[in-house]
């Protein structure tokens, strides 16, 4: 992929690949002043019959992006500038883990408990145990209705 010609996603040739650093193709570009700016190669995709890389990026946003100098290259700046999950650090954690009441990670079961109902898990325990008026089967017997006549 070295010496590939670079072209933008807006169909701007962009300068040619001068090396690969890890998850990134380093791409120089420039006349006189020659830069060098790293591309996350999930942006590539190599056309090895026509020696060329394309990349799905604009040119603006290659130009934009944190320059490669003395050939070393910071990948969570370079991952962070083009929106990747890897240039954003993992959120600090608050607390011991305790959840609020209105914290969506908290179970049915620990609502239940909290309303004052008694777990589903445990009701369907109690009815295999046969403490409940359960019938056969561990159905529940339903009382004939007192309104009713003989």
């Amino acid at each position: 992929m070295e010496n590939y010609e670079v072209i933008t996603s807006d169909e701007q040739k962009l300068g040619r690949v001068v090396e690969i650093k890890g998850d990134n193709v380093i791409v120089e570009h420039g006349m006189l002043h020659k830069t060098r700016h790293a591309v996350p190669k999930v942006f590539v995709k190599t056309d090895g019959s026509d020696e060329v890389v394309r990349l799905t990026v604009s040119e603006d946003l290659v130009e934009s992006s944190p320059k490669v100098e003395d050939g070393t290259v910071d990948e969570k700046e370079v991952a962070r500038h083009y929106g990747l999950a890897a240039g954003d650090p993992a959120p600090e954690t608050e607390g011991y883990g305790e959840l609020r009441p209105d914290d969506p990670a908290v179970s049915a079961e620990q609502q239940e408990l909290r309303s004052g109902v008694e777990p589903s898990a445990q009701r369907r325990a109690r009815i295999r145990e046969g403490h409940s008026e359960a019938g056969p089967h561990g159905r529940q017997i339903i009382p004939a209705d007192p309104h009713e006549g003989p």
